[in-house]
């Protein structure tokens, strides 16, 4: 063949690809571990006594007639890299979506068992699996199976909304002389939640992002398959003593069903939430405080606004019948945080002159036993980064407790102008400040909170925007 003729064949090729009909299918797999299964989210575990609401694997695929991806969100803190490597293999050896094209996420509600694998596992990138583990990427897997197995012609959609009166900046300057120690008997020039109503604010570090982005698809003029979102809100909490709960991400999905007529036909529809870009933004408004109220009353409030602000903005997207897929997923070799000889010195005689006390955190000696647990990882990680274009969507992903900012950075510098992110992706790595946050320290920034080098955000940003520009030129070819 020629190599006119081959590339005509190829022209072809793309642009039956463009016009293929669009296919979906959504399905949801729970996940909710047995009770008595440490809670985590805080610096003392403590055991789980009731389910007030099931944690599940949300999934939706995607198909254009040439490639498949899978998009799933779990309700955890995190997960492991290891358990999106084992779910991602079931996948593609049941399904044959690529690896590469699965983006599994956790929204870190702070009212779950742990997919994490223990504090001795933190500063790995390859671990042996525990049971829980195991079962959460079964599940995934089945989620995805059962998506594939509902996928049907459908048509596809992107919107935003804005919600800024859920977000608050965390991270706060104080009056001179007001900063506390912290665990490292150092003074930081920033707070993590300083208390609401301190008279000592003067202001935020940070932006927050208060945009909702989502990807809709519906059967071809009729109901809702599903509604994947992203919003840039850390957790809300409050929840009940020793209860496993799924926070507002899984009220909102529960919220944003009830509002669609027909949302429990058979299949059903199946509503996502994940977490957007949240590491330095939480719901308490330091600056005007509000009344405290009872257990799930808060996060149900925020779930409810948010489903409908997104359902109304539903009615007013433009629907089209074909979205090209593409993928780019990558491992960083991202060095782990160094730890200098004085602070492992620090460590080591903290551990050996604090008295402990059951039942009772100390953030001096829980940062001891962090310190010197990084000081001995591996020089290099595996930190996964992936990218989706979804249509004229993009899609971009960490694997960290992610600044609003760099959120906000990716969304500008993206070569598509419909761009969002999507963190706790393939894996937890802790916090990932940005180079300027690390002179300003804060909780987020302290060592075994944070685990990566400084230029960790730089580094996956660049390769992100690298990605995004590779699938921008193919798309264009």
């Amino acid at each position: 063949m020629s190599l006119f003729l081959l590339a005509g064949a190829v022209n072809a090729a793309d642009a039956a690809k463009a016009k293929a009909p669009l296919q979906a299918g959504a399905a949801t797999s729970n996940i909710t571990p047995a009770l008595g299964g440490d809670i985590i989210g805080g610096f003392l575990p403590f055991p789980a006594t009731h389910i007030h609401d099931e944690l599940h694997a949300r999934c939706l695929v995607l198909d254009d007639g040439t490639s498949k991806v899978a998009l799933v969100v779990c309700d955890l803190l995190g997960l492991h890299r290891s358990v999106s490597v084992e779910a991602r293999k079931l996948i593609e050896a049941e399904t044959g979506i690529p690896a590469a094209n699965v983006l599994i996420s956790g929204t870190h509600t702070h009212s779950a068992t742990s997919a994490l694998g223990g504090t001795t596992r933190s500063y790995v990138s390859d671990m042996e699996l525990t049971d829980y583990q195991k079962f959460v990427a079964r599940r995934i897997a089945d989620g995805v199976r059962r998506a594939v197995n509902l996928l049907r012609p459908a048509e596809i959609a992107f919107g935003t909304v804005e919600a800024p009166e859920h977000v608050f900046i965390r991270r706060w300057f104080l009056k001179e002389g007001a900063m506390p120690p912290n665990p490292f008997g150092k003074i930081d020039k920033v707070k993590m939640n300083p208390g609401a109503g301190n008279a000592n604010l003067v202001e935020p570090a940070g932006v927050t992002d208060p945009t909702v982005s989502f990807i809709a698809v519906r059967e071809p003029g009729g109901r809702l398959i599903s509604v994947y979102s992203a919003y840039s809100l850390h957790y809300v909490g409050g929840v009940g003593g020793g209860h496993i709960s799924a926070d507002y991400y899984g009220m909102y999905c529960e919220a944003l069903k009830n509002l669609q007529k027909g949302s429990s036909e058979d299949p059903p529809f199946v509503a996502i939430m994940a977490n957007g870009t949240s590491g330095d933004v939480n719901n308490i408004n330091f600056r005007t405080p509000r009344p405290g109220k009872p257990p799930y009353v808060q996060m149900r409030a925020v779930a409810e606004d948010l489903a409908a602000k997104v359902n109304g903005a539903i009615a007013k997207v433009t629907w089209q019948s074909s979205a090209p897929l593409a993928t780019r997923y990558r491992e960083l070799g991202v060095a782990w945080r160094k730890i200098d000889p004085e602070l492992i010195t620090w460590a080591k005689e903290t551990e050996k002159n604090t008295p402990r006390i059951q039942g009772k955190a100390d953030l001096p000696l829980s940062y001891a036993g962090r310190v010197q647990r990084l000081a001995e990882a591996s020089p290099e990680t595996k930190a996964p980064v992936q990218i989706l274009r979804i249509g004229d969507v993009c899609i971009g992903t960490t694997p960290c407790e992610t600044f609003a900012e760099t959120g906000l950075e990716f969304k500008k510098r993206s070569p598509f102008t419909k761009s969002f992110m999507v963190e706790l992706s393939h894996g937890y790595y802790g916090y990932m400040p940005t180079p300027r946050h690390f002179e300003l320290g804060g909780y987020e920034t302290w060592p075994g909170t944070n685990n990566l080098e400084p230029q960790a955000s730089v580094k996956m940003m660049d390769a992100l925007l690298e990605m995004a520009a590779e699938v921008k030129e193919a798309a264009a070819q």
